[in-house]
């Protein structure tokens, strides 16, 4: 998460007096007509009408900045540019990776490039409330025309992708992928020997009971770390999910009405209390992959994560259904809790054509399955083939499709703005440290009331 005072640094008045900063050359630059004859631009193609972009000049390479630095997640983003780059041979291509700090290097990287008038052409962001600094500065572009209108962009994004990618109203970012947070994984010869049935785990006090039984088999019940709060403010916001609904979800920290509910937050509080009875005893020193290690090497019960874990399971060869397996988490069934990245479109832009291109191109299905199966994510596009993802990305992906409601993360940016993100995850750390519940509900709506 980041800071409180850096966010403030991109208050509308500041960005503005930055964008101003960054010469009338730069303004002009995502001018034009919107006609259909356009000029040629700097990477050697022709721009064309495409809602405000035709007739600009292409001033530099498309730069594409993001944080996938390792692992499932940079042969993914790579595998994408390679196919856009086949697809646009005359579009020079800069992929700048800005990795580490779980997104917060590149947002700072971002925010000072901004600053200097010197950003990028795109960047791996958040949707949702994560872009409010950015619309609030009036510093992303409506793109409603120029990208979402082609590719049936409109018609086959889910409603939960589709508003996260409207922050202020307009469309001014392309959601790429899609993870899951209601789901708990399990190691199955574990469960089984514990004697739990995780079909009968029907609320979230139902889970503390069975990770009571798994305990007594003599197994770490939830393998979890609490080293950074992120876990525990998205177990924190799961819970609530489950004693509550999405539209009780949304008024709590989309709208930010935490005394209203501080009852049920003070429920969800305590089960997140129980939960930690039956965390690994080195739980505050260690990752969550290596609370994780405790489920592949079937040392441990649960674990709540993102869909993000399961591919761990399966780079570790554990068969799906025989030796893990997941349930929704209690109480949230019908819900399908949204992490996403998306790519937003700066007003300012260096390279409006070949950003344009880009943008249109992370909202086709070609990009989605070419992307999303290597990330273990799944497409925002509903008529994306299933035909290139593994049997559990083929099950979250019929579950997505058949989703009642699409909450988006609290942890992971999607449903608060990052200076009340920035105090969530304090107010989850003071939490951790043993704050009582009143203690921590102030800590809430005070992150709420800045």
């Amino acid at each position: 998460m980041t800071d409180n005072n850096s966010e403030r640094r991109l208050t509308r008045r500041n960005a503005l007096r930055i964008a101003g900063a960054a010469g009338a050359a730069s303004l002009a630059g995502c001018g034009g007509d919107g006609g259909d004859g356009g000029s040629t631009g700097g990477d050697g193609s022709s721009t064309s009408g495409d809602g405000g972009d035709g007739g600009a000049t292409q001033t530099r390479a498309l730069e594409v900045a993001h944080w996938w630095g390792e692992g499932d997640g940079l042969d993914a983003i790579q595998d994408m540019m390679n196919a856009f780059t086949e697809k646009h041979p005359n579009i020079e291509f800069d992929e700048n990776l800005i990795a580490g700090g779980a997104g917060t290097n590149l947002q700072s990287n971002i925010r000072t490039r901004i600053q200097n008038g010197n950003h990028p052409s795109t960047w791996q962001q958040w949707p949702g409330a994560a872009l409010q600094p950015y619309t609030e500065a009036n510093l992303l572009k409506d793109i409603g025309q120029s990208v979402w209108s082609k590719n049936g962009m409109k018609d086959n994004y889910l409603p939960g992708p589709k508003t996260a990618a409207k922050p202020a109203g307009n469309f001014v970012t392309v959601p790429l992928n899609i993870h899951r947070l209601n789901n708990v994984f399990y190691n199955t010869a574990v469960i089984e020997d514990a004697g739990v049935d995780p079909s009968s785990i029907e609320t979230p006090s139902d889970l503390t009971d069975a990770l009571q039984a798994v305990s007594d088999a003599g197994y770490t019940g939830m393998a979890h770390q609490t080293n950074s709060p992120w876990s525990t403010t998205q177990l924190f916001e799961t819970v609530y999910l489950g004693l509550t609904d999405p539209e009780t979800y949304a008024a709590t920290f989309e709208e930010g009405e935490i005394d209203a509910h501080s009852e049920t937050l003070t429920r969800a509080l305590n089960i997140v209390r129980e939960y930690s009875q039956f965390y690994p005893s080195d739980a505050g020193s260690i990752s969550w992959t290596e609370a994780n290690n405790g489920v592949i090497n079937g040392d441990a019960g649960f674990i709540h994560q993102g869909d993000w874990a399961a591919g761990t399971y399966i780079t570790n060869d554990l068969e799906y259904g025989e030796e893990w397996d997941y349930i929704v988490f209690p109480g949230t069934a019908g819900s399908y809790s949204l992490v996403m990245d998306s790519f937003p479109y700066p007003v300012n832009n260096p390279s409006p054509h070949a950003t344009t291109e880009w943008c249109r191109y992370a909202g086709t299905t070609e990009a989605q399955e070419i992307f999303c199966p290597g990330k273990g994510a799944i497409p925002p596009r509903k008529d994306a083939s299933t035909e290139p993802f593994n049997e559990f990305s083929t099950d979250q992906i019929g579950d997505f499709q058949n989703s009642d409601a699409q909450p988006r993360s609290l942890a992971h940016g999607l449903a608060a703005p990052p200076a009340v993100a920035s105090g969530v995850s304090s107010a989850m750390s003071s939490f951790i440290s043993g704050n009582s519940n009143d203690e921590v509900i102030g800590e809430l709506a005070n992150a709420y009331s800045q």
